[in-house]
């Protein structure tokens, strides 16, 4: 009976925490995510907070979060929102790992069981934590949702974890603000709103094109790299 009346409350709390996430997804799924980015472009002015806590809530139900970087982009520009978004995603990750190393444990392992390279992740993290968070950041073998919460059952240690993701997200969250970025210009341009000569716009494609090759770089050796420590 003590052991039962232990599990109980903590599959009853992860039992509620499933059932408010499916809610949250169908609710964002009935009214549309383009509804909340139109309300967000409109207030942008006091919509950082509630963009940041969209973002991280995004990350925890396990929404897609592309579309959300690239709007940050478009909405707040590089500097703002390269800034929205690593709050947000960090605090997203944040909170998935400490549910997949608690309430949502059991869930964890069941998923994982179907990575078949989730094992040798397993053990190569053990070996070097931070290294491997960051090249699986760069570079990852499991969506980026899925994997805060498999990080939660490995043995990283938390100021490992965290930090080799925020710095690990970078290059991928630069690529995706800037990319909407880049977009929202053009399409000012375009509609008449702001003036802009060629050689800006050739700039501007020269910075997204340039991105977009380092980014595919990073991600090229990242991701040899994964591949041998997974070998080893």
């Amino acid at each position: 009976m003590p052991q039962g009346s232990a599990v109980r409350p903590r599959a009853v709390l992860a039992s509620g925490l499933i059932l408010v996430s499916a809610a949250a997804v169908a609710v964002v799924a009935r009214y549309g995510l383009q509804t909340a980015l139109d309300w967000i472009a409109a207030w942008r002015a006091a919509a950082a907070v509630p963009f940041i806590l969209f973002y991280a809530f995004a990350a925890v139900v396990l929404l897609p979060d592309s579309l959300l970087t690239i709007a940050a982009g478009a909405i707040f520009g590089l500097a703002a929102g390269m800034a929205l978004v690593s709050i947000g995603s960090m605090l997203g990750a944040t909170a998935a790992f400490f549910l997949g190393r608690t309430f949502a444990r059991d869930w964890v392992h069941r998923r994982t069981e179907r990575w078949p390279r989730f094992g040798a992740l397993d053990r190569a993290i053990a070996r070097h934590g931070f290294w491997m968070v960051f090249l699986t950041r760069l570079s990852p073998i499991i969506p980026y949702g899925l994997l805060n919460y498999a990080y939660g059952i490995t043995t990283v240690r938390v100021r490992d974890y965290l930090l080799a993701s925020w710095v690990g997200m970078l290059p991928g969250t630069l690529l995706y603000v800037y990319a909407g970025t880049a977009a929202a210009n053009l399409t000012a341009v375009i509609s008449g709103r702001t003036p802009i000569g060629r050689e800006d716009n050739f700039l501007l494609w020269i910075g997204l094109g340039a991105t977009i090759t380092l980014i595919g770089l990073l991600t090229y050796f990242a991701r040899r790299e994964l591949a041998r420590e997974l070998r080893s």
